[in-house]
């Protein structure tokens, strides 16, 4: 290879690194999740990029906002969500709101109990517990969502 040809190939690879990083680099945000404890069914399957920090800060872009229904509670993911990730404990939450009654409050945090398997969600002044196995399966999302009917979701 001729020294012109094998400078524009290293200069192509420097300019599109980036590129080429994104889709073979970081392994899905799902995956990572139970490294810190957590069931990979804790965030949607919308998720299109994330950014964890080495001091557990992150940023997660989402294709779309979308609402997930669990049980008894409706939840509303918006595009970006950030937080600090440590084992365990999720903290300084935004971009993840909780229906209670008719109001939406923000999650604000989340901690694992391991000794009863619960997941402890905080929503503003309120907190609540959920079993560690109804977030085993990465949740589908869906374009608006009702506690009044669950079945009036509609997939993106």
């Amino acid at each position: 290879m001729s020294p012109q040809k094998l400078i524009l190939l290293s200069t192509f690879l420097i300019l599109f690194h980036g590129d080429l990083g994104s889709s073979t680099g970081s392994p899905d945000i799902h995956d990572v999740l139970p490294e810190y404890g957590f069931p990979k069914g804790l965030l949607p399957n919308n998720v299109i990029s994330y950014t964890l920090s080495s001091d557990g800060s992150f940023i997660i872009h989402l294709d779309a906002p979308c609402y997930v229904y669990w049980e008894d509670q409706l939840v509303y993911y918006s595009t970006l969500i950030k937080g600090t990730l440590t084992y365990g404990s999720v903290s300084h939450v935004s971009g993840i709101q909780g229906q209670k009654l008719f109001l939406w409050l923000p999650v604000t945090g989340i901690k694992l109990h391991q000794d009863s398997g619960t997941l402890q969600f905080f929503v503003g002044a309120f907190s609540q517990e959920f079993p560690v196995t109804d977030f085993q399966d990465v949740p589908g999302c869906a374009r608006r969502g009702s506690l009044l009917n669950p079945n009036l979701f509609l997939p993106l």
